[in-house]
């Protein structure tokens, strides 16, 4: 295991381990190529369940065996937050094969809540819920082969704050009434990813 800081690190080849118990609430988040899904392939998923951890799993590409984290990611009781979950969930299907159950979006909570902003990144929501300056020097890096322990980082940053950002923005989201249309949103969800595999990248509701 690799331990940097306060956050426990550990990177997994090709599938989560058999015993590994996250509990009922993860955050989860997928690293890629590109954003183009058929041509860039998906290269990990991390998790984290919420209590400063992150496991990273890295996948062997020539198969994407992972039996474990798909039934993981199937799975209706066990509740997976994501920021832009559109994107990752997307490649989760093409090259997991699954689908992803039960689904908190941080993204789309933010733009319901903060109406006060027009800026949802997840760095700026660390910031300002968390007060914690993340680095997303990395953002763009190539996560396609051995990881460095700065990727690493990067990857754990990008979901062990998700738990407690999603509660605050909850609380915005009640205050404001607006936790039925962000549920609905959510439904749609499924049918957004659906729709960006079939290549109609395009808004369908637009003139």
């Amino acid at each position: 295991m690799l331990k940097m800081s306060n956050n426990n690190i550990q990177l997994h080849r090709n599938d989560l381990p058999d015993d590994l118990k996250l509990g009922n609430i993860i955050a989860v988040d997928g690293e890629f190529m590109g954003l183009n899904v058929r041509r860039d392939p998906l290269c990990l998923i991390q998790i984290s369940s919420g209590n400063s951890d992150a496991h990273i799993v890295q996948f062997d590409r020539d198969k994407y065996d992972a039996p474990n984290l798909v039934k993981l990611l199937k799975n209706e009781n066990i509740t997976k937050i994501f920021h832009y979950g559109r994107a990752d969930i997307s490649h989760i299907k093409y090259y997991l094969k699954t689908d992803t159950n039960n689904i908190l979006d941080t993204k789309i909570a933010s733009k319901l809540a903060r109406s006060y902003s027009d800026n949802h990144s997840l760095k700026t929501l660390i910031k300002e819920f968390i007060n914690v300056d993340i680095s997303k020097q990395f953002q763009n890096s190539d996560f396609g082969g051995e990881l460095s322990p700065a990727q690493l980082k990067y990857c754990a940053n990008d979901v062990i704050y998700l738990h407690k950002i999603h509660e605050k923005l909850e609380k915005i989201l009640e205050r404001e009434n607006r936790v039925k249309l962000y549920k609905d949103c959510l439904k749609f969800l499924q049918t957004r990813v659906d729709l960006d595999l079939a290549l109609f990248k395009d808004d369908i509701w637009s003139h």
